[in-house]
């Protein structure tokens, strides 16, 4: 009984495959007829590129969890990309004190992503994309 269930899966799991969405029922909406997510009013960089010979910014290739009291060229890194991504005018002088931690934190608003100051994975990911934005810099 086992076998013969198993070539049965094993004769439809292809055919499923290849069925792709039009075999969706008719009353199931595809991923693609969606309701669109409100449109935010910051615009967004629209050419995603890549870390490299094209960054802006090219203090460091480290993107380490950074936070008040930090200091080294991955600080350097990131207030560079916050003066591209957003004109913040701040001095990059490798330095987390209170200016640019408020300075990510309006960033980080400014993204709608999560506001903590801190600058990981999620804050480092979203400047990077703004920061090589061939529009940049965006007003908030």
């Amino acid at each position: 009984m086992r076998r013969a269930l198993g070539a049965a899966a094993a004769l439809l799991l292809p055919i499923a495959l290849f069925a792709g969405p039009a075999a969706a029922a008719p009353h199931e909406k595809s991923p693609s007829a969606a309701t669109p997510v409100a449109a935010h009013t910051v615009p967004r960089p629209g050419t995603v590129l890549t870390q490299g010979p094209d960054d802006v910014c090219n203090d460091t290739i480290s993107r380490p969890l950074l936070h008040l009291g930090s200091s080294g060229p991955a600080v350097a890194q990131l207030q560079c990309y916050l003066n591209n991504a957003i004109d913040a005018g701040i001095d990059e002088d490798g330095s987390f004190g209170r200016v640019t931690q408020s300075t990510v934190m309006d960033f980080q608003q400014c993204a709608d992503i999560t506001v903590d100051g801190r600058v990981g994975a999620q804050t480092w990911s979203f400047l990077t994309l703004w920061a090589n934005s061939p529009d940049a810099p965006f007003s908030c």
